[in-house]
């Protein structure tokens, strides 16, 4: 009964987000690392001849594989996967040129024509769906990874904030390199404490981003008028004075967030989130960080011996540069390649780390409105059971 009812409240919520009932139907399955994301998308896509879409910000990056938990060959081969692969590692994609793209793949999906796809067939019946009505309908695009910002600009849109400043970005890498990434958090802190309390400081990326908007704009007139007194005519305060005339208030990246966003339209959105017993998810965690240092994954017909091997053969390529090799994992790996940890030391700090972020994708996506959560991971089958009958409900 219980689960009946919150599948009833996520279908009145769709249902109240504004959109026609005629409008296409997008699917966004989100969650912590190793919670089961991809696992529950492939079970949709199955169901449903879905096409996948990438949210996961490392991933997006060709190259690097073990670390990132890509769906394997195989699983990319069965069901059609977008936005995977198509980053140089020595370059950045930033939110916006995510949601861009993301955007555009999703148009495409929604628009291309259902004759042009072979069908997959359910493994099994089911009886919301009648299988000539699953053929007849088109693809069904889903959404999946734990990037939330990059899922916010996607769905949310993005503040109009000011453009890229390669030098001051120059001179802040420099800085964290020489200073620390704590001391350009401490910069954050002091221009936008809120921004500050969402972004970790190790994420030197997004810090400098934020540091870079409160630095590159400017709101000459709104807080300087708010200071000027009111005036009357003749009063001495109606002239001119040098604080006033040239008003050059910062304007805070929070303070842009919450203007001018332009949402995702034309789709219904399902939200559906893993929402795993959090000891089970630790536990899980650390077995797949374990997994990653000693194993390669035999499907993709691999000779390395895992994640330090592959991260090995990127410094080779790459060197340092190399964006996604201070993600996590692929950071401990380089820790202990350069011997500034042993291997146990940075398989530890690695399944810290990746717990760390698994608790700041909890707080986030809990922020997330109309969530579907699923109590448990997305390999089960019970939770694959009900995240169908979620969908099928809004098909």
């Amino acid at each position: 009964m219980e689960r009946a009812l919150r599948l009833a409240r996520s279908k009145n919520k769709v249902a109240r987000a504004g959109n026609p009932p005629h409008e296409p139907l997008l699917v966004v399955v989100l969650g912590p690392t190793a919670s089961g994301k991809t696992a529950l998308a492939l079970a949709i896509a199955r169901r449903f001849r879905g096409e996948i879409v990438n949210c996961d910000s490392v991933a997006m990056y060709r190259d690097f594989e073990i670390g990132t938990a890509k769906p394997t060959a195989a699983e990319r081969a069965e069901i059609p996967h977008h936005l995977l692969d198509f980053v140089d590692p020595l370059a950045d994609i930033t939110a916006g040129e995510y949601a861009r793209q993301a955007h555009e793949v999703l148009r495409q999906i929604v628009s291309r024509e259902t004759a042009s796809h072979a069908t997959t067939a359910p493994e099994k019946a089911s009886p919301e769906i009648a299988p000539s009505e699953t053929e007849s309908r088109a693809p069904l695009p889903i959404v999946t990874g734990g990037t939330g910002l990059y899922l916010r600009a996607l769905l949310e849109g993005l503040f109009p904030g000011p453009q890229r400043s390669e030098p001051l970005r120059d001179r802040l890498r420099a800085r964290a390199e020489k200073l620390g990434a704590t001391h350009l958090h401490r910069i954050l802190r002091k221009l936008d404490p809120p921004a500050a309390e969402r972004i970790h400081p190790n994420d030197i990326p997004k810090v400098i981003r934020a540091i870079e908007v409160c630095l590159s704009s400017r709101d000459p007139y709104r807080r300087a008028s708010q200071r000027m007194p009111r005036q009357t005519p003749g009063s001495a305060s109606c002239q001119p004075s040098r604080r006033t005339s040239r008003p050059t208030s910062r304007r805070s990246m929070t303070e842009l967030w919450q203007q001018g966003r332009e949402p995702l339209r034309g789709f219904r959105i399902l939200r559906l989130g893993l929402n795993p017993e959090r000891e089970a998810l630790y536990a899980r965690i650390n077995h797949r960080a374990a997994m990653m240092f000693d194993n390669a994954r035999a499907d993709e017909g691999r000779i390395d011996t895992g994640l330090i091997a592959e991260t090995e053969r990127l410094l080779a390529k790459y060197g340092d540069r190399a964006r996604p090799l201070a993600s996590l994992g692929y950071k401990q790996a380089v820790q202990f390649l350069r011997g500034d940890l042993d291997r146990e030391s940075a398989l530890a700090a690695a399944q810290q780390a990746h717990r760390n972020y698994a608790k700041r994708q909890i707080t986030w996506f809990r922020r997330e409105p109309d969530v579907l959560w699923l109590a448990g991971f997305g390999d089960d089958t019970a939770i694959q059971a009900e995240a169908i009958a979620a969908v099928a409900r809004e098909i």
